[in-house]
């Protein structure tokens, strides 16, 4: 197979960013050469300060041009949409809270926004999280998650996905096997935890099992190091954490998304040879890429589709692995929603925002 084919074939495997609100040659050159199957959409990819009808707009037509250079209909369009201080588009858009205050209207409040999701062409939101609020110095989750025990962060979570699936949206738990109890912040740093697998049993792996009851579609890892379970490597790369953990003991049988792997825990490993098959092998079937640092240029995400057409004519990466892996995404897409981004109406709006303060006042 030609080195161009497999760049495309990596692209079945591959989420990533977008420069801004407008294609730029190293979007349309990306896109075109390896053809993602996913984008993740941030801030930066919204219009601000203009009316509803102007961005979203501008919006709709950024996602047309999306799928015509990757010359694809059917994609994974999503959003980091938890709510609180993870929230991305403009204003009307409902800024709901953060999971530890939504805990009591979870179900609800994700409906509304899959609502609001959909309006604007997404079909995939990266929540609920998973993990638990069970160290108030994290940096990163904190008040994130749903609950400060394993029961509540699965109630809340559990009734988080029922509404996102409600409203036709696919959700993700995340971040396996748990980040509630770090100190430190995987965008910036590699987070340590010294957590035998029985304390992980005992309470980071509930809410994940709970939701893998509810069969949640997608599990995103966490890149994180767990020395007394795997001393060599995070769980984004660790075979012991998502196909031994993960898959043979809680029985996941959906797509295992990585984090971002421009996040500085693991960037500085993407730049070498062979470790996107350590990727694959650990058990990883779609891999994200922000390019939100400023070193993450067309050329760094074209060098891991490079180190994927690479692994596979060398032999080193099992072609049977991969496969596993495309048909586990394949039928998510097929159960994935494309919609047309259109505006919603004042009263729907209205009514959002009204949920967010009787959430807030829920305990008045």
């Amino acid at each position: 197979m030609s080195t161009s084919s497999q760049l495309e074939k990596f692209g079945n495997h591959l989420l990533i960013g977008i420069s801004g609100t407008q294609l730029n040659d190293d979007d349309k050159k990306l896109l075109s050469t390896v053809k993602p199957i996913g984008i993740v959409f941030y801030g930066k990819n919204f219009v601000t300060g203009r009316p509803y009808e102007v961005w979203l707009e501008t919006f709709k037509s950024l996602s047309a041009q999306i799928r015509e250079y990757a010359e694809r209909d059917d994609m994974f369009m999503s959003l980091d949409h938890e709510g609180g201080r993870v929230h991305r588009p403009p204003m009307p858009i409902t800024r709901f809270p953060e999971a530890y205050l939504a805990c009591y209207n979870a179900r609800e409040i994700a409906a509304c926004a899959a609502i609001e999701l959909k309006s604007m062409g997404i079909n995939v939101s990266w929540a609920p999280d998973a993990d638990i609020y069970s160290n108030p110095n994290n940096p990163i989750i904190g008040t994130r998650a749903f609950g400060t025990t394993p029961e509540s962060a699965s109630v809340g979570a559990i009734s988080y996905l029922a509404g996102l699936r409600d409203g036709g949206i696919i959700g993700c738990a995340k971040h396996f096997p748990g980040h509630g109890d770090t100190s430190t912040d995987s965008h910036l740093e590699l987070p340590v935890l010294h957590l035998t697998k029985e304390e992980l049993q005992a309470r980071e792996l509930l809410p994940f099992q709970a939701l893998i009851g509810a069969e949640v579609p997608m599990v995103m890892t966490a890149h994180i190091l767990f020395p007394k379970i795997d001393a060599n490597v995070p769980a984004t790369l660790s075979k012991t954490i998502l196909t031994g953990i993960l898959r043979e003991e809680l029985g996941f049988k959906g797509v295992i998304v990585s984090d971002d792997l421009d996040m500085k825990a693991v960037a500085d490993m993407y730049a070498k040879p062979g470790t996107v098959t350590q990727t694959f092998n650990a058990g990883c079937d779609l891999l994200m890429v922000s390019r939100n640092l400023p070193s993450s240029s067309v050329e760094r995400t074209i060098a891991i589709a490079q180190d994927f057409a690479d692994s596979i004519n060398n032999g080193t990466l099992d072609e049977q692995i991969v496969e596993s892996a495309f048909r586990r995404v394949d039928k998510l897409l097929a159960m994935t929603g494309q919609y047309e981004a259109h505006l919603l109406s004042k009263d729907v709006l209205r009514r959002h925002a009204s949920l967010v303060i009787d959430c807030v006042f829920s305990d008045l």
